[in-house]
């Protein structure tokens, strides 16, 4: 049996292409490192805190915007539809969930357009996600780190010389993206790369970007704006980036077919952000209403319908990140109940999933011979992931009853509605029988409500421009689900400073995240820190428990100082 000092050598040694603690995205904000210590003190400073870092975003914004680059991805995007190609947004994690948004916001705006030319532009618009549709729920673990497993669906859509990929990754590091860059790249199709580290430390440091960034056919798009509020949560500014310029980009090509004018974005973005500052005492209370029921064991079910994308984006991904409990199948009587879940009230859940992404679902249904075709891991081979359309729609996200959510208390039910979803959904349809706390919405024609829960309200004050996709309207969820679900997993004690120092290592990348976590709290070397993680992740494997590597590495080092000591 291979020892953890044994398998902390592998990785040393072996697994260098994953070391990324270089890249300024896994690195730590210095205008956050007392975030959890100021959230606890005073939760309006500690948003303030989070908020201020979203202002990188806004700088970089300024420069991408008026780049040559920019101007070529709306070039390309324009002329791919007017040539009746496709578009494929390519991402893997957060910006595979991104890439799904964008293709279903394309779509809703294609099913409700007037114009007979544009209804039939709705096929031209598609996504990839790392894992298929079924990783919008579920992290699929492992995936992101084989390139051939992006290639694969790069195959299944039929890309050619009439299409354009825009892969993103906000790393710029992501093995499966940069495989759907190579294979689009042999199919003749257009490529463009989006990621939010700078261009010449990938270069330098990381051999599969430096390949993909200097191919000649292959057109970067450098949105770098620093470090994550939290350290390596590329959910938060590295993805509202990828999301402000991809939609935004989008949006622009239809002008373009138009013979509109586009707005100013990044003027618009700075406005965002100025009306969400001035509520930040508004989403602190939000915050601490949520921190409070989980401090209790209690339950969310955020109830939504054309906007539940948005919350899966954000809900989803808090299971690596803070290691809460993922999304529950529905016949899975077993696992433990997710913190939050997400429901449409109005629809069955097959036509909850289709109203969700505009389109019947698109997963993966891999054989084992062509895991192995694809140089997978024996244990994928041996049990197959189980990602198909019938698996993803055991997530019962639709108007089913589902006692789980009731299952404990307290559990409160907080709807997310837009514009004239207020009056559509009332509070029968909405909430049913059983919940013992109502809410209501996120109000989006001038008023974004972050939740009313009876007797609680409240509401946050923003403006929301109207545009093609409603980009404005995904950005100001975006960046108040992220705010206030990482004020309040920081209130729950999930984060020491502003590392996550609960989050899970189920791939190479979160164990080399874990690892710098580890070397930056507790003052050791890499190779001290890996140790560490390596001993803690073999003693949680003889456990059988779900516990955080980082998490564990740092109680050892607690009790045992000579853990990580690779010269016993």
């Amino acid at each position: 049996m291979t020892t953890p000092a044994e398998k902390a050598r592998h990785f040393l040694e072996d697994e260098t292409a994953f070391h990324l603690g270089v890249l300024p995205t896994e690195q730590s904000h210095p205008k956050t490192k007392e975030l959890s210590r100021v959230i606890g003190r005073d939760p309006t400073a500690g948003i303030r805190l989070l908020q201020s870092v979203d202002r990188d975003v806004a700088a970089m914004a300024d420069r991408v915007f008026d780049s040559a680059a920019f101007r070529t991805l709306v070039a390309a995007m324009a002329q791919t539809l007017r040539a009746g190609g496709k578009i494929v947004f390519s991402g893997c994690g957060a910006t595979g969930r991104l890439s799904i948004q964008l293709e279903a916001g394309w779509r809703e705006y294609c099913q409700n357009a007037r114009a007979a030319s544009i209804r039939r532009m709705e096929n031209q618009v598609f996504s990839i996600m790392t894992g298929g549709d079924y990783a919008l729920v579920r992290s699929v673990e492992s995936f992101e780190d084989y390139m051939e497993f992006g290639r694969q669906q790069v195959r299944e859509l039929g890309l050619g010389n009439r299409d354009t990929l825009v892969a993103i990754t906000e790393g710029g590091e992501t093995s499966s993206v940069i495989g759907t860059c190579w294979e689009a790249l042999e199919r003749r199709a257009g490529v463009f790369l989006l990621f939010n580290n700078p261009t010449d430390v990938l270069r330098r440091h990381v051999q599969r970007s430096r390949e993909i960034i200097e191919h000649p056919e292959v057109t970067v798009l450098d949105l770098y704006c620093g470090p994550m509020a939290i350290a390596g949560s590329t959910r938060m500014q590295a993805t509202t980036s990828e999301l402000l310029v991809a939609g935004a980009a989008l949006e622009c090509a239809i002008c373009k077919l138009r013979g509109h004018e586009a707005v100013k974005y990044p003027a618009l973005f700075s406005a965002l952000l100025d009306d969400l500052a001035n509520n930040a005492g508004i989403l602190a209370d939000y915050a601490q209403f949520e921190a409070n029921l989980y401090a209790k064991n209690g339950l969310v079910t955020y109830f939504a319908d054309a906007f539940m994308i948005d919350i899966f984006t954000d809900t989803t991904e808090r299971a690596p990140t803070f290691m809460t409990p993922p999304f529950r199948r529905a016949d899975d009587q077993v696992s433990p109940v997710s913190w939050a879940f997400a429901k449409n009230p109005t629809l069955p859940t097959p036509d909850a999933w289709r109203n969700v992404l505009r389109r019947a679902p698109r997963c993966l249904d891999w054989t084992p011979e062509l895991y192995e075709r694809m140089g997978a891991a024996p244990t994928i081979i041996d049990h197959p992931p189980a990602l198909t359309a019938s698996d993803l729609e055991t997530f019962h996200i639709g108007a089913e009853d589902d006692p789980s959510r009731r299952c404990r208390s307290p559990h409160a039910a907080v709807a997310v509605l837009v514009g004239s979803e207020v009056g559509k959904l009332d509070e029968t349809t909405a909430f049913g029988a059983g919940f013992s706390m109502r809410s209501r919405a996120f109000n989006y024609r001038k008023t974004l409500l972050v939740g009313a829960v009876a007797p609680l309200a409240f509401s946050v004050e923003v403006g929301l421009p109207d545009s093609p996709t409603r980009l404005w309207h995904h950005l100001a969820v975006k960046l108040t689900l992220n705010t206030v679900s990482t004020a309040s997993m920081a209130m729950r004690g999930r984060v020491e400073g502003n590392w996550m120092t609960h989050v899970e290592a189920t791939n190479k990348k979160l164990i080399d995240r874990s690892i710098c976590l580890v070397s930056e709290l507790k003052g050791l070397s890499y190779a001290e820190a890996c140790l560490a993680v390596f001993e803690a992740m073999d003693r949680i494997a003889a456990s059988g428990m779900r516990q955080s590597a980082a998490q564990v590495a740092c109680e050892l080092l607690q009790q045992e100082p000579g853990i990580g000591d690779l010269a016993k």
